[in-house]
């Protein structure tokens, strides 16, 4: 089935805790009253232990539309991202590593992505081996998301990531930190396809919508980003 329009509810950078302090149940279920499908940006978890993907598991259940979503950083702070995805997967949730997954004519396309930094400041391979190793991950991620693009025969597609694709919508923490948030490299491959939005996490002092250089639209759904709903979730119409 093919919707004309599909409503989009995303939102990244939960940070579930173990202590049980913040329940995100009744967030879920307003979220399926007002949307077709829901896509989490990474960051699910605050440490990355099974136990705090168990937890946000449960508070899954309460959400009653299609589930899509990435790790994040944090989701790999404990080296145990794998038992991490098992459990959200357990809950019904699609979860996008290099993957493709299509909902009422709709095709999502997911990979975490990687720092390095934007525009012509972004780091290049040259130097130390461990340089050269970050900047090789920075372009695997940029490889994979290409490579999963290739697969989506959908006239309509939804980027999902954790770090930013572009500079703008990190705009708002401090520059220090710029090179950390994300890479252009992710913004050049969407680029290079017909994409109908891009959603991502992580720049939680960000600003909540840019382009790429090519026009492709961009959000920053981190939860404590502003957004133009009045609430932690962004609404987005594809």
């Amino acid at each position: 089935m093919t919707k004309a329009v599909l409503k989009v509810a995303s939102l990244g950078d939960l940070h579930m805790k173990e202590d049980k302090t913040q329940s995100f149940r009744e967030l879920f279920g307003e979220i399926s009253q007002a949307a077709d499908v829901f896509v989490l940006c990474g960051d699910l978890t605050d440490t990355g232990k099974p136990k705090e993907a168990e937890i946000l598991a449960e508070d899954l259940r309460a959400c009653s539309i299609p589930i899509i979503g990435v790790l994040g950083n944090h989701d790999y702070e404990s080296e145990q991202a794998e038992k991490v995805a098992d459990i959200l997967k357990s809950a019904g949730v699609h979860l996008l590593d290099g993957q493709s997954y299509e909902v009422d004519g709709v095709g999502f396309v997911g990979v975490k992505g990687f720092i390095g930094g934007f525009g012509r400041r972004m780091l290049s391979a040259f130097g130390e081996a461990s340089i050269k190793n970050l900047v090789a991950e920075s372009l695997n991620e940029a490889m994979r998301l290409e490579n999963a693009m290739r697969t989506v025969k959908n006239e309509r597609a939804v980027v999902v990531l954790h770090y930013a694709p572009i500079a703008e919508t990190s705009e708002g923490e401090p520059l220090e930190i710029f090179p950390f948030l994300g890479s252009s490299r992710l913004g050049e491959t969407i680029d290079r396809f017909k994409v109908s939005a891009v959603v991502h996490g992580h720049a939680h002092r960000g600003k909540y919508e840019g382009r790429t250089p090519g026009g492709a639209p961009v959000y920053n759904v981190a939860f404590n980003v502003q957004k133009p709903t009045g609430r932690p979730y962004a609404l987005i119409e594809v």
